[in-house]
């Protein structure tokens, strides 16, 4: 979290008072001469956690998908159309020819063959049914508009021929016959529906503005297509829909667009198979309403990666959505200037293998984010999971930040949110905010230079495993929130710096917590061994980092159960997120030894001194 001056000392004054209220036992010293006072924070017995229904934000609904036309090539029915450099050649009435221009003016199938040097290919008719045109080897360039331009069909498909290679190119600037046109805009130009099919190769180079454009809709459900643009690469206004294929973009602007933002029902991207290499200098895949992932492979680079810096009104995201966000699958790699995966409204993660490397967020949203299954890699953010309501259900989720890891605030605020323990309730029933942070299952790693968990709200924790190499500094806590931390099970494991340091449990909670000061800093790498009072291991733990505190949270700390804390020694066997967890223990030096008789407890002493 960030903090002003003045709500650093008012905290320091705060925690030293509350500290002071807490109920005191005997001093005790360890064998590394540090006094320890292990304390029992007053609260009343744990009892079954209180459910508490969070604000939602209902989804988007999701636009039915707008199915490709269906491809059926009739070779013998097809209309040749000859490209001789120059000029081009059609025996045949729906084709118009003046020159080295061709207007196609009626339904059917069309083929294309040749270079045309400098001229253009132009749709436009009235007719229902479809006109396919069938790309064979085909060169079009144009030196002063767009080579290939529909600008009236109600269906429009474009064929890739098996084996072939053909390659589109557009002026640099366009002279339009009206100056007050600005239509077309892009190499391969549509106003209607537009579908690209087949299995051939498609080379678009777009010089002056976009490289493939739809005023309409987009469907990609074939072929290899490498567009490059002088602003975005392949746009269908109402929708852009990839089905299949294999797509190379490089765009000075956004990769794959859809911007209708009149239509309620218009402005989304769907995915549902392909492979996508991007590299941007603004968003690589940007719905305004929605976007939806089924499968895929997907590269996409923005804003000249995750270490390049940017202007404010820059947005070089790799997956946004102006509505809502769903992935049910796909591999994704993504290396982002801007956030990775971003919706200004509601974020659902259902499956999937991520790996993301940002120069902002790797997954934000501003409203709420459920992550249900998958495999997250973020090996580089500022901050790791971002969001209103979080909902983390299940994954294998692995987050290096360098500030908050996990993240839940309130977009409204000015500042994110308050200092933490200050507002701190008794019981998480007790809040009335919108902030929340859920962790019912998944197991999740954690190095954050700042907050690991950070909510500016309530967190509630069911199940699942949370292990957090946090901070170093004492501004920042592993563990971090404003009002409550109910738990119910699952394992928290947690070291960092002290002077922030928070562990799980309220009034509420019926698993026990723990959290322990241990009066220096510990080198990274030292085991942390804590045992029952029949020697049977809790934990042995090597934090990564240096540390000066351990929350602690598992189903085995019983209520009146004694424990001892060992520091050092050495463990055997494989260690997972830095837990050994077969219990060879070889012992070292006794920290100390504590009792649990409340549903946290507290050793040593914290706060900013």
């Amino acid at each position: 979290m960030k903090q002003n001056n003045l709500a650093f000392w008012l905290a320091a004054i705060f925690i030293g008072l509350t500290l002071a209220a807490c109920q005191a036992t005997t001093v005790q010293t360890s064998s590394t001469d540090v006094p320890v006072q292990p304390t029992i924070i007053p609260n009343t017995p744990a009892s079954a956690a209180q459910t508490v229904t969070a604000p939602t934000v209902p989804a988007t609904d999701v636009p039915a998908p707008t199915n490709a036309p269906t491809d059926v090539i009739d070779n013998a029915s097809s209309v040749p159309i000859t490209l001789n450099g120059d000029s081009i050649t059609a025996n045949n009435a729906s084709v118009q020819v003046n020159g080295a221009t061709a207007t196609i003016i009626a339904a059917g199938n069309y083929e294309l063959r040749g270079t045309l040097n400098d001229g253009q290919i132009i749709v436009n008719t009235a007719d229902e049914k479809p006109v396919r045109l069938i790309l064979n080897g085909v060169k079009l360039a144009n030196s002063k508009n767009a080579p290939l331009f529909i600008a009236n069909a109600n269906k429009f498909i474009i064929h890739l021929a098996d084996n072939s290679e053909n390659f589109i190119s557009d002026a640099s600037a366009y002279v339009f016959e009206n100056a007050d046109a600005d239509e077309p805009n892009a190499a391969l130009f549509s106003k209607n529906d537009l579908t690209i099919s087949g299995n051939g190769a498609l080379t678009v180079q777009g010089n002056f503005n976009d490289g493939v454009a739809s005023k309409a809709g987009l469907v990609i459900a074939g072929g290899k297509i490498s567009v490059t643009a002088a602003d975005d690469g392949i746009r269908g206004k109402d929708f852009l829909i990839v089905q299949n294929g294999e797509l190379v973009v490089n765009a000075q602007g956004d990769g794959l667009k859809a911007d209708n933002d009149e239509d309620a029902d218009k402005g989304y991207i769907t995915v549902e198979g392909g492979k996508l290499n991007i590299t941007t200098g603004g968003d690589a895949l940007t719905a305004e309403r929605v976007v939806t992932i089924t499968s895929g492979e997907f590269n996409l680079t923005t804003g000249g990666g995750s270490n390049a810096k940017l202007g404010e009104d820059v947005s070089a995201k790799g997956i946004k959505a102006g509505a809502h966000l769903e992935i049910d699958g796909g591999t994704f790699n993504i290396n982002a200037a801007d956030d990775a995966l971003h919706s200004k409204g509601t974020l659902k993660i259902n499956d999937g293998k991520f790996t993301l490397a940002t120069g902002d967020d790797a997954i934000n949203t501003e409203t709420t984010l459920e992550i249900n299954a998958g495999k997250i890699n973020i090996s580089q953010s500022n901050e790791g999971i971002e969001g209103m309501v979080i909902t983390l259900n299940g994954g294998d989720i692995r987050v290096v930040s360098s500030d908050d890891a996990i993240n839940a605030k309130d977009p409204d605020a000015a500042d994110g949110g308050g200092m933490g323990r200050p507002s701190r309730l008794p019981d998480f029933s007790a809040y009335t905010g919108r902030v929340f942070l859920y962790i019912h299952g998944g197991n999740i790693a954690i190095d954050a230079t700042g907050d690991g968990l950070d909510a500016n709200g309530a967190i509630q924790m069911t199940g699942g495993a949370v292990v957090i190499n946090g901070p170093t500094v004492r501004m920042n806590g592993a563990v971090d929130y404003d009002a409550a931390f109910n738990i119910t099970g699952g394992t928290l494991i947690a070291a960092g710096s002290s002077g922030m340091a928070q562990t799980s449990g309220d009034a509420s909670s019926s698993q026990n917590s723990l959290l322990i000061h241990f009066g220096k800093t510990l080198p990274g790498g030292t085991l942390v061994h804590i045992q029952n009072s029949a020697g049977k291991n809790i934990l042995t733990f090597a934090p990564t980092k240096e540390f000066q505190s351990l929350a602690f949270s598992s189903p085995q700390l019983a209520m009146g159960e004694t424990y001892s804390v060992f520091l050092g020694g050495s463990a055997a066997g494989a260690s997972t997120n830095g837990i050994y967890p077969d219990g060879a223990y070889t012992p070292g030096e006794e920290f100390t030894t504590f009792t649990i008789s409340q549903s946290v407890t507290v050793i040593g002493r914290g706060g900013m001194r």
